[in-house]
């Protein structure tokens, strides 16, 4: 039995491992791309800096930077403290331990928190939740969403996922969802089912390998179009 959570969690990573995560190429960085149920990664600071046009949503968005920090705050211990009780199931690689872990998830939310309020004033964060999104159709060129589909299989259903997915691509022309573990490191026992689901209702969906590996097992994502 691996890492377990009661609940879903605000915990945020770097324009780097999205890089990686959902195989972006340089081309690809210049799409209209959404980071849905973004919570505080620094995806969207950074590449907004870079002139890039990304959308973040979440319905963590509905509370202060203040107040998002001192959820980080809340949950910063448990995260730490569960990584290093099961450390066996991580690549210890590119972070070479849970304090680096530690320190490395600190600098990406430290940066969307500063980037927070100013990001809401430009409608780049926006308070919105899966399964209904309030964006137009094929809004977005890309749609990504990391550690939420298939990670949370625990407290999310599979008629979520199926949901989920489809509105997603409602939305955008392709949608990319890593990883493909549940929090505790093992495939998702939803992914079978949802492949088959979205296959037979005329999607395409394929698991493609990534060079992102930090949960080991954790190196495929799902891409989805219609």
């Amino acid at each position: 039995m691996g890492f377990k959570l009661d609940k879903i969690i605000p915990w945020g990573r770097s324009t780097k491992e999205y890089i990686g995560m959902f195989d972006l190429t340089p081309q690809e960085l210049n799409l209209a791309m959404l980071d849905c149920g973004g919570g505080p990664s620094s995806f969207n600071a950074q590449m907004t800096r870079q002139g890039c046009k990304v959308i973040s949503c979440d319905p963590l968005y509905q509370f202060s930077a203040d107040e998002i920090a001192g959820r980080i705050q809340e949950t910063y211990q448990t995260v730490i403290d569960g990584v290093k009780a099961n450390s066996t199931n991580y690549v210890w690689h590119n972070i070479e331990s849970p304090e680096q872990l530690g320190i490395i998830r600190m600098e990406a939310m430290s940066k969307f928190l500063e980037d927070f309020s100013l990001g809401l004033q430009q409608k780049r964060y926006v308070l919105d939740k899966l399964p209904s999104l309030s964006f137009t159709d094929k809004q977005f060129d890309l749609a990504l969403c990391s550690h939420l589909l298939f990670t949370y299989s625990d407290h999310l259903s599979i008629e979520f996922h199926y949901n989920s997915i489809q509105e997603l691509c409602r939305v955008a022309k392709e949608v990319r969802i890593f990883p493909l573990l549940n929090i505790s490191g093992e495939e998702s026992s939803f992914l079978l089912p949802v492949l088959q689901n979205l296959k037979q209702s005329g999607y395409k969906a394929e698991i493609k390998q990534v060079n992102y590996e930090f949960q080991k097992g954790g190196n495929k994502l799902l891409s989805v179009s219609l």
